[in-house]
Order: C-alpha cells, then sequence, then structure tokens
C-alpha cells in the first residue's frame, strides 16, 4: 500500500474522532505486515486518563482481530501543524515493531520516519 492511500484511510478516521475538550481530532491507519488495514480515532473522556490516541486504538482494532506484526501506521489530525505519536503512543508501536514506519500528516502533504528514529531509547 503506497504511503499517500494509508495517510487518506488515517484522514477519514479522524472524522470518527470524539475530541469534545480538546477538538483537536486524530485518525491513524495501522497496516499490518501481510497487508490488513486497521483504523482508529482519538476518543477523550472527562477524566483525562482514560482518554485513548488514535494511534493506540488503531493497535486495539489490530490486537483484537489477532494481528501482531506491523509494517506501517500514518496519523492524521484536524491540527495545522505535523502530527507525530506522542510519546505513550510511540512506547506502544514500539512493542510490535521498533522499526515500522510512520507517516505524518503535515502542511506540506506528509513526512514518514522510522519509529526507531522517533524513539530511539524503547523498551
Amino acid at each position: 500500500m503506497e504511503e499517500l492511500e494509508l495517510l487518506k484511510l488515517a484522514d477519514k478516521a479522524k472524522e470518527n474522532a470524539y475530541a469534545p475538550y480538546s477538538g483537536f481530532q486524530v485518525g491513524a491507519a495501522l497496516l499490518t505486515a501481510d497487508g490488513e488495514i486497521f483504523t482508529g480515532c482519538n476518543v477523550e473522556n472527562s477524566s483525562y486518563g482514560a482518554a485513548i490516541c488514535g494511534e493506540r486504538s488503531a493497535v486495539v482494532q489490530a490486537v483484537s482481530h489477532g494481528k501482531r506484526e506491523f509494517a506501517a501506521i500514518a496519523i492524521a489530525s484536524s491540527g495545522d501543524d505535523t502530527v507525530y505519536p506522542c510519546g505513550i503512543c510511540r512506547q506502544v508501536l514500539h512493542e510490535f515493531n521498533p522499526d515500522m514506519k510512520v507517516i505524518c500528516q503535515s502542511p506540506k502533504g506528509y513526512e514518514v520516519y522510522r519509529l526507531s528514529e522517533l524513539m530511539p531509547k524503547g523498551f
């Protein structure tokens, strides 16, 4: 799957975000090693610790369907700046593939990184 196609799916997934507190919608599209795609969006809660990011939402979807090998994730947001996974999401993604491709929506289109670049000392 092309990077831009995966990013378009993430952009569509953000439409389902529940973000009444921040107003910041995030969507993610996670590509498995065998070519399946799972999407997720952020779901906020008045108890902030109970919120979940779009990236982890996609991971939960995939794992719930028995998938544990991931090749790439694309992230899109309603913001104007480049969107990157937060620290918690980086660690969760690292659990499954420290070198997966991370496609981040940006004002110029998108930027591509390896997770190991964004989180060089994961555990």
